[in-house]
């Protein structure tokens, strides 16, 4: 597996693979190379995505985990080889009948061999490899003869696996065809060279689902690199006044608690916020259910595992919630609060009021303090020794690390990893559900105290992977690095977090983790909301149907553009003169494209060092 790009003009690696090969060893180097082309366009090209890799081997009937994947395709993976896809596809067996069926099993609640479409729908539209809602919508078509809104997913397993196998078909058939077009290239006449093979006729909706979501872009401010003949027209600039706030660790803010508290029902839970590979952020999402009426008082902050240490130099990570209603109000949004206010240790909170019914809480973090490592530890920590039996154990720093994830884990701190919590965790770090068999294989093991698992007993099972590993630690560093660590075991892309919530007047409302995901359309629209509501309007000058919103309060500002015409639109955000500042972005001072109808947030701004005064200052200028 190569770290950096390579020269592809090496002799081909198929020929080195076929010598000497049995008859079946060459039928299988066939099917390899009939999938590899399928995500590049010749053998001498290299993979140089997780998304191709996930095409390649999904052709030869494989259907990797996150897990798996994160095996192979490392964080400073930039390609991968023929020679690498094949040691690949040696080690990872084929999907079986069984394993799909296994696999549905988990969600067949009542064991009758069907599930509905909404579970379904749920399922394959959030969790593991991730389809999109029309994917699901033509899959369930396809299999639903008799439309009876149930799915039995026994004939449905039979059909995923036909349907590998005619992939599998069509991915030889182009490779004959390359095949002939080589030989027929290489007879004419003035062909002084065979050539390897010709490109890969890739279908449209192929490329289109390997191709990244596309995101607003930031635009060169290099005005010598603008392109057409016509001059642009001239952009108007408009500047905010410099606002400066006082240091926020100077304040000593104590949070507006109301004075009966201890008499109100008490829900809470720990979860954790966590950077994914492309800079976004998964957390644990929770619903929130009242049977009544209530005030409520909610909570939320940042888990210092270590309070021993000096964390003093380091601000806190700015972890945000957002209340949302489960349906839009007449005005399409589902917004109802977020906690505002903050003390000086990071704690942040809000009071209101809520009718009955359910409420979706997202975390929500600005990424200008929680973001991707700039850089990776020298050396690499030791997570495995042998004993004096030469037998492998855990090293104690890997020990410690393992416990500081078993109280991350631990959602309603009892000292226990029930089986939903466990199930949670597994999510993370392997992006699948604990199975019946594999929970039975804990119980039978470990130690369990009341069916729960315990700290020891979580340990035991770290222990059992490495001895059934014979000491090779891969498997252990992907589980780290889901969860945030690096190569050093320091958590520095994750950050725990304690949540509260406080009822008065209902005392059986019910708070409980709904998912682990990423930040979905309704946090994003909930954080511009929020800022449209609570910032100040300014309508741009040059444009009737352009708006910006700053929010700023004593420790956060953003600003976020809004777009009401009927085309795209440009800005330039300068906040380059703000001082003693963060952005969640590269850069202070960039351009980004609105499209019509939408919104973008511009910037989320922090102070850099929270023991200083700090200023905001913003420039706009509408570019077109």
């Amino acid at each position: 597996m190569s770290t950096r790009s390579r020269p592809s003009s090496r002799p081909s690696s198929a020929r080195r693979h076929e010598e000497g090969k049995s008859p079946r060893d060459q039928d299988l180097l066939y099917e390899y190379k009939a999938a590899y082309l399928v995500a590049v366009d010749d053998l001498t090209d290299e993979i140089d995505s997780k998304e191709k890799l996930n095409l390649a081997l999904q052709q030869t009937g494989r259907n990797p985990s996150r897990k798996t994947l994160d095996k192979y395709w490392k964080r400073n993976t930039v390609s991968l080889t023929f020679d690498d896809f094949c040691d690949i596809c040696k080690k990872e067996p084929v999907t079986s009948e069984d394993d799909l069926m296994k696999a549905f099993k988990k969600i067949d609640l009542n064991g009758d061999g069907y599930i509905s479409h909404s579970e379904l729908y749920k399922i394959m539209t959030t969790k593991g490899e991730k389809m999109t809602k029309e994917e699901v919508r033509t899959m369930i078509d396809e299999v639903d003869e008799n439309k009876d809104g149930k799915l039995d997913y026994r004939e449905f397993c039979k059909m995923v696996l036909s349907t590998t196998k005619e992939s599998q078909k069509a991915a030889r058939e182009r490779l004959e065809k390359k095949g002939k077009l080589k030989r027929i290239s290489s007879s004419r006449p003035g062909s002084g060279r065979e050539q390897t093979s010709e490109a890969s006729p890739r279908s449209r909706k192929e490329e289109e689902r390997v191709a990244p979501t596309p995101k607003p872009r930031q635009r060169s401010l290099d005005k010598s690199k603008s392109s057409g003949d016509h001059p642009n027209p001239l952009p108007r600039s408009k500047k905010t006044e410099e606002r400066s706030m006082s240091p926020v660790a100077n304040k000593r803010i104590k949070l507006p608690e109301p004075k009966r508290i201890k008499d109100w029902t008490r829900l809470h839970s720990k979860g954790c916020m966590y950077v994914d590979e492309d800079g976004t952020f998964t957390s644990h999402q929770y619903s929130l259910r009242l049977p009544d009426d209530t005030s409520v008082w909610v909570t939320i902050e940042p888990i210092d595992l270590h309070p021993e240490e000096d964390h003093s130099k380091k601000p806190p990570v700015d972890i945000i919630l957002f209340v949302l209603r489960d349906k839009p109000d007449r005005d399409g949004n589902r917004l109802v609060t977020f906690t505002e206010q903050r003390d000086s240790k990071g704690k942040y909170c809000v009071r209101c009021d809520l009718k009955s019914g359910k409420y979706t809480l997202i975390p929500f973090t600005t990424g200008c303090r929680l973001r991707r490592r700039m850089s990776v530890p020298k050396g690499e920590s030791k997570l495995l020794k042998k004993d004096k039996d030469d037998k492998y154990v855990l090293t104690k720093t890997f020990r410690d690390t393992l416990s500081d994830i078993f109280e991350i884990a631990d959602l309603d701190g009892n000292s226990l990893l029930s089986r939903e919590e466990f199930n949670w965790y597994n999510l993370r770090t392997s992006g699948e559900a604990v199975a019946d068999e594999e929970w039975e294989v804990v119980e039978d093991n470990v130690e369990l105290k009341k069916g729960e698992l315990t700290k020891k007993g979580f340990l035991e099972l770290n222990q059992m992977e490495a001895e059934d590993n014979e000491g090779d630690t891969e498997d252990l560093w992907v589980t780290l690095q889901t969860m945030g660590y690096n190569k050093g075991l320091t958590m520095d892309e994750a950050c725990p977090f304690q949540l509260e919530v406080y009822t008065e007047e209902c005392d059986n409302a019910v708070l409980k983790v709904a998912d682990i995901q990423a930040g979905s359309s309704a946090l994003h629209e909930a954080v511009c909301q929020s800022v449209i509501n609570k910032g100040d309007t300014t309508k741009l000058k040059s444009s009737k149907e352009l708006y910006m919103y700053i929010y700023l309060s004593d420790v956060r500002a953003t600003v976020v553009l809004e777009n009401k015409s009927h085309g795209k639109a440009t800005v330039r955000l300068d906040c380059s003169k703000s001082r003693n500042c963060t952005s969640h972005r590269q850069d202070l001072d960039l351009e980004l494209d609105i499209p019509s109808g939408g919104c973008v947030v511009g910037q989320h701004i922090l102070p850099l060092k929270e023991t200083a005064e700090w200023s905001f200052m913003c420039t706009e200028t509408v570019i077109k």
